[in-house]
C-alpha cells in the first residue's frame, strides 16, 4: 500500500472550511478543470454514508469510479472509499484541524494501491504520485481562493441570484461558486425534462419565462447565448447568434421589468468584441465601439437590456475577454495542438488578447452584484492584455512545448472566414478600469500564473 498526504494551512476557521465542503457545488469546485470528469450519480451526503459515481476520461479510455462515504465527524473529518474503479484500494480521508492562530490545517490523506501489487507500483506508481500531487495542490489552492472570496463579503447577507446560461462554461461554475458561498440560486433553464424543482423555465424564442420564480431575487446574471466560437459564421449561424443574444436579452429584461419585486441588479454578458480591431490602443469602458459584426452585435446586445434599466433596475454589461479555463472555450480548443507541439502564434501575433482567469471572472461577477456604484460597461479582463505572440509563447512554456509553427492569416481566413478574422486575427488592448477603481482584487493578474493554476502546472515554492 502507498500513502499520499498533503497539508495546507488556511486562514479560515475550521467550522467555515468544513461547512464549505458540505454545501452543494463543493465537489464540482474541487474537480480540476483540465480533467474530463463527470458526476454520473450522487446519493446521500457525507454525513449519511452517501455514494458518488464519476465518469473519468483519459483520451479514448473511460473509467467508472464510485466511492462511498464511510466516516463522518462534524468539523473534523470525513472519509470515502472506492467501491469500484481503477484501484485495488482507495481510502481518502479529509481532515480539518484548528491551529493556534485561529486558522485551519486541511489534510488530504489517500491510502491507495494499484492492481498487480509490486508490479503495479513499479509500472504506474510514480505517475499516480505525480498526479495526486498535482490534483491536491490545485484543490487546496482553489479551496483557499473560494474561502477568501466568501470572507471578503462575510458581513453581507446571502443573496438570491437567478442565472441564465447555467449549463454553459461560465454559468455552471458560477452556480457552484454561489451555492458554496451560501447563496440561493435559481437557474433559468430551457429544458423541461432536466429542470429541477427550484429552476425557472423559459423559452427565449417565444419570450416566455416563469416570472413568479424570479420575484424577490437580489440579482439576475444573464449569460445565455449561441456560442460564438466554432466553424464559419454562415448567415444562418449569424442569425442564431443575433437572435439568442439580442432577442433573448430583450425577453429577460422585459420579464424583469414586469415583476412586482424586481432584482436590484441585472448583470448581462457582453464581450470585448465591442471595441472592434483597435491595434495597441488602450481601451477603457469609455472607449468608443468599433466596426464589424461582433462590435455591432455587442452594441445591440447591451442596448437590449434597456427595458430593465428604464424600470430602475441597475444594469451592468460585462465585456468579457478570453476566459482562461481548459474545460472549454478558446483555451480548451488550443490545448491539444499545443500539447502535441504544433501550436504557435496566429497571424502576425501582434494583435492583443484581452484575457481573464476563469476564477477571477466569477469573483468579478460577485463584485459587480455587491457594488451598487457599478452600472453600465465593465471590462471583464485581467489588467495586462498581451499580444498573441506573447500569449501563445507563454502557453507553450507552461505546457513545456515548442511554439514554432505559426498559423498564417491567409490560411485562417480561408478556413474560418469572418469568424477567424474577427475572433482570432483582430485584437483589443482592454483595461479593467471600472473593476480596479471600485476595489476589485485579481487573484491571477498575470497570464502565466493564471495558466499554471488552471492547467495544474504550478511551480512548487
Amino acid at each position: 500500500m502507498s500513502d499520499f498526504v498533503l497539508r495546507t494551512r488556511l486562514n479560515h476557521a475550521v467550522a467555515d472550511v468544513f461547512a464549505w465542503h458540505m454545501r452543494p457545488g463543493a465537489l464540482e469546485r474541487l474537480i480540476p478543470p483540465w480533467e474530463s470528469v463527470t458526476i454520473k450519480s450522487r446519493e446521500g451526503t457525507p454525513a449519511t454514508g452517501g455514494r458518488v459515481t464519476f465518469r473519468v476520461r483519459r483520451g479514448a479510455a473511460e473509467v467508472t469510479f464510485e466511492v462511498r462515504h464511510t466516516d463522518f465527524e462534524p468539523d473534523h473529518l470525513f472519509r470515502n472509499e472506492q467501491v469500484r474503479g481503477p484501484f485495488t484500494r482507495w481510502v481518502h480521508t479529509h481532515r480539518f484541524e484548528p491551529d493556534d492562530g485561529g486558522g485551519c490545517v486541511v489534510e488530504d490523506h489517500v491510502d491507495w494501491e494499484l492492481p498487480m501489487g509490486a508490479t503495479g507500483r513499479l509500472l504506474g506508481g510514480s505517475s499516480v504520485e505525480v498526479e495526486l500531487e498535482r490534483l491536491f495542490t490545485f484543490r487546496h489552492r482553489r479551496l483557499g481562493d473560494d474561502l477568501d472570496r466568501i470572507k471578503r463579503h462575510g458581513d453581507e447577507a446571502p443573496l438570491a441570484v437567478g442565472v441564465t446560461g447555467s449549463s454553459g462554461l461560465i454559468g455552471r461554475t458560477l452556480c457552484n461558486v454561489l451555492t458554496t458561498g451560501g447563496h440561493r440560486v435559481v437557474r433559468v433553464v430551457r429544458n423541461l425534462k432536466t429542470r429541477k424543482s427550484e429552476d425557472a423555465l423559459w423559452d427565449p424564442i417565444e419570450g416566455t419565462v416563469e416570472e413568479e420564480r424570479l420575484e424577490g431575487l437580489d440579482a439576475v446574471v444573464h449569460l445565455a447565448g449561441e456560442p460564438l466560437l466554432g466553424l464559419r459564421w454562415t448567415e444562418e449561424k449569424k442569425k442564431r447568434i443575433w437572435a439568442s443574444r439580442i432577442e433573448g436579452t430583450e425577453h429577460i429584461a422585459r420579464a424583469l421589468a414586469r415583476l412586482r419585486r424586481p432584482p436590484r441588479v441585472l448583470v448581462s454578458a457582453s464581450a470585448v468584441g465591442f471595441y472592434g480591431n483597435r491595434g495597441d490602443q488602450r481601451l477603457s469602458e469609455d472607449s468608443k465601439p468599433g466596426k464589424g459584426f461582433l462590435a455591432k452585435l455587442c452594441q445591440a446586445w447591451e442596448a437590449a437590456t434597456s427595458p430593465a434599466a428604464r424600470m430602475g433596475i441597475r444594469v451592468a454589461h460585462l465585456r468579457i475577454g478570453l476566459t482562461l479555463t481548459p474545460s472549454g472555450g478558446a483555451l480548451g480548443t488550443m490545448i491539444l495542438p499545443f500539447k502535441v507541439g504544433i501550436g504557435g502564434r496566429i497571424g502576425s501575433g501582434r494583435q492583443y488578447v484581452g484575457w481573464i482567469d476563469h476564477d477571477d471572472l466569477l469573483s468579478l461577477i460577485l463584485h459587480v452584484i455587491r457594488t451598487p456604484s457599478i452600472r453600465g460597461a465593465v471590462n471583464a479582463t485581467a489588467p495586462y492584455a498581451v499580444p498573441n505572440s506573447t500569449f501563445t509563447g507563454t502557453l507553450g512554456r507552461v505546457l513545456d512545448r515548442p511554439t514554432f509553427l505559426p498559423l498564417p492569416a491567409l490560411a485562417l481566413k480561408a478556413l474560418l472566414g469572418e469568424m477567424g478574422k474577427e475572433m482570432l486575427l483582430q485584437g483589443q488592448r482592454v483595461q479593467p478600469t471600472v473593476a480596479e477603481k471600485t476595489g476589485f482584487e485579481f487573484m491571477y493578474p498575470g497570464l502565466e500564473e493564471s495558466l499554471r493554476h488552471q492547467l495544474g502546472r504550478a511551480i512548487s515554492p
